[in-house]
């Protein structure tokens, strides 16, 4: 088989590697924002206040992981350091389980509207591993972008992807996850599974330096 046929295989398995990890973090993104609501709920309540605060939260984490994921993908995009999202993000997850509930007693202890210590709490418990999180999208079309003419097509595939994963995110956790499992319960298989999608790409990366071809 010659070397063009074997980069053409090897490009093809890690696109593929790429738009799953991109589900998955769709997925994992739009659980954890209805999880939001119920995790704050015993505290704050479930009132228009504290979707608005938790939605908020969410959308500026998100918009603030795309454009730090946009800036990282210009300067040696690899599959490595794409793992160390997802490892990172599986990582900052684990403090909104150990000590969610500690943080949300303190918060409204000391903040008595309900508005803006949703806020606050939204801010400390979700605002770090959605951006972290947000930055896997742009950096997902970076790697898969080799052809300028069709980086719009494969930025709407990958988005499409992503999206998807969010729509069956929503519905598996509202419809079924919420029922079966304890909110940790879910936030940890969360977490696992970030970092299971983290050791992936890593290892698909030292993989892909170690079959490189070296030029002398």
């Amino acid at each position: 088989m010659s070397s063009s046929s074997i980069a053409s295989i090897a490009s093809s398995r890690r696109n593929i590697l790429v738009l799953c990890l991109a589900f998955i973090s769709g997925f994992i993104i739009m659980a954890i924002e209805l999880l939001g609501g119920r995790i704050l709920a015993p505290y704050f309540g479930s009132s228009i206040y504290v979707w608005g605060s938790i939605i908020t939260v969410f959308m500026l984490s998100l918009s603030i992981g795309y454009l730090l994921g946009g800036r990282f993908s210009l300067h040696n995009p690899r599959l490595s350091l794409y793992g160390c999202f997802f490892a990172a993000a599986a990582a900052l997850l684990l403090p909104l389980v150990l000590w969610g509930d500690a943080i949300m007693e303190a918060m409204f202890l000391r903040i008595e509207d309900p508005r803006y210590g949703s806020l606050v709490v939204s801010m400390l418990l979700f605002f770090l591993p959605t951006a972290v999180m947000g930055m896997i999208a742009p950096y997902s079309v970076r790697l898969l972008v080799v052809d300028h003419e069709r980086s719009g097509h494969i930025a709407g595939t990958l988005y499409f992807i992503s999206t998807l994963g969010s729509a069956l995110g929503t519905l598996a956790t509202s419809f079924y996850m919420v029922l079966w499992f304890e909110v940790n319960q879910i936030l940890l298989t969360m977490s696992v599974m970030l970092a299971l999608s983290g050791i992936i790409a890593i290892s698909a990366g030292r993989k892909v330096i170690k079959a490189a071809p070296v030029s002398i």
